[in-house]
């Protein structure tokens, strides 16, 4: 018989955590990696029966990592806090828990993700993106990227059609103020290897994306949530290279631009993150 583990890594998401650990009560493990959260996150993880684990947050890869290794069995479920397992996901789940599952097959499975668009969840028309969530531990470990960490898996990965919830994008604040974070910590990452900017990806991409994201992806089937969805999307990646170009001009020009006597100027990700 197939056991499975199910882990959780979390900060003060006392608001979806509830709802995501009750779509996985039937797993032999739910292990729950907190940042020492400051609301009632952790006695949420408790309520539901989880193994709380703390530490300090890492990075989302390395923290990911940390919790996968503290996870007891061979099939290993990975969600985000925002993120619930649906009824029809949890029935093949607790399947996994009776049969071979494959196993001498696939090392991972790809499931696809039903995605709240502000006011409302996509439409079942709209194109879902698919992500490996379920796969074996020993075949398994997380990439080091500073955002959007995701799992490498050896050998065959096969796909499965039911699907998660994820409950990210709940308005219009919310995702840009996402979006805003995240493009700092790929700037980041795109400058420690040794990326060069060009200014043209911010003329060129945004456009392409909204392009893909409102009518290929079939974005247009939420309505106007789509539209909005599809057009902040593609700010976010003006934003990842708006910022990489900035950060070349701070450290090009410094401070010749500025008049005799100005304040010093300090490069944006020293002043929103640290420095490099």
């Amino acid at each position: 018989m197939q056991k499975l583990s199910v882990f959780v890594t979390t900060f003060n998401n006392a608001q979806t955590l509830d709802a995501c650990l009750r779509s996985v009560a039937f797993a032999d493990e739910v292990l729950v990696l907190d940042s020492y959260s400051t609301d009632n996150t952790a006695h949420i993880a408790e309520q539901n029966g989880a193994r709380l684990i703390k530490n300090e947050f890492l990075g989302y890869g390395r923290q990911k990592q940390l919790a996968l290794n503290h996870t007891s069995h061979e099939w290993v479920l990975f969600l985000d806090a925002d993120e619930m397992v649906s009824a029809t996901l949890a029935h093949i789940l607790q399947w996994l828990k009776l049969e071979d599952f494959q196993q001498e097959r696939f090392n991972g499975f790809e499931i696809p993700r039903h995605e709240q668009v502000f006011w409302r969840m996509s439409a079942n028309a709209t194109r879902k993106n698919y992500y490996v969530r379920l796969f074996r531990k020993s075949h398994a470990s997380f990439t080091q990227m500073p955002v959007h960490a995701t799992v490498d898996v050896t050998g065959a990965v096969g796909r499965l059609e039911e699907h998660f919830y994820h409950f990210g994008e709940t308005d219009i604040h919310t995702k840009v103020a996402k979006i805003n974070a995240y493009s700092s910590g790929l700037v980041r990452d795109k400058r420690a290897k040794g990326q060069r900017a060009n200014p043209w990806m911010m003329v060129v991409y945004p456009p392409l994306f909204f392009l893909r994201s409102f009518i290929f992806k079939r974005g247009f089937a939420n309505g106007w949530a789509g539209f909005i969805a599809s057009i902040v999307g593609s700010f976010y990646v003006f934003l990842k290279y708006a910022k990489l170009y900035e950060q070349a001009r701070f450290d090009a020009d410094g401070a010749k631009h500025m008049p005799c006597g100005a304040p010093t100027l300090r490069s944006p990700l020293e002043r929103h993150g640290g420095p490099l």
